[in-house]
């Protein structure tokens, strides 16, 4: 999944992307791409109809949310200001991939809640 959340960013270079992942017993089950509502290269945000739908798929399923991923296409992958004040799932990860540099993408994972941001690792594989 990795893989594909760098072709995410890629593809909607030059404005971030944005998706969830699906997660049972903490392995991810399944990446949903969303669209970017905000159309912007420094700024993301679900389409509610969009977020629901996909949410519904994943209660449907049995899963949990255990990511939302977006990208930063000219900073590094850190939470910036809006990011946390965004941050309404506690139990989530933010993924956060940057093109800072495009030929070395950067993806980092992090709790974010009560405003405090704690990086946390990733296990690939």
């Amino acid at each position: 999944m990795v893989d594909e959340i760098v072709a995410h960013a890629r593809d909607e270079f030059p404005n971030e992307c944005c998706g969830l992942i699906a997660v049972e017993d903490g392995r991810a089950m399944k990446l949903f791409r969303a669209a970017n509502a905000e159309a912007s290269p420094v700024r993301y945000g679900l389409d509610p109809r969009e977020q629901y739908a996909i949410m519904m798929e994943i209660e449907r399923s049995g899963w949990t949310l255990g990511a939302i991923y977006h990208s930063h296409t000219r900073s590094p992958a850190y939470p910036s200001q809006t990011d946390v004040n965004l941050a309404f799932y506690p139990d989530a990860l933010y993924l956060i991939v940057s093109l800072q540099d495009a030929d070395r993408p950067e993806l980092r994972a992090y709790r974010i809640v009560d405003d405090q941001i704690k990086q946390v690792e990733l296990a690939v594989g």
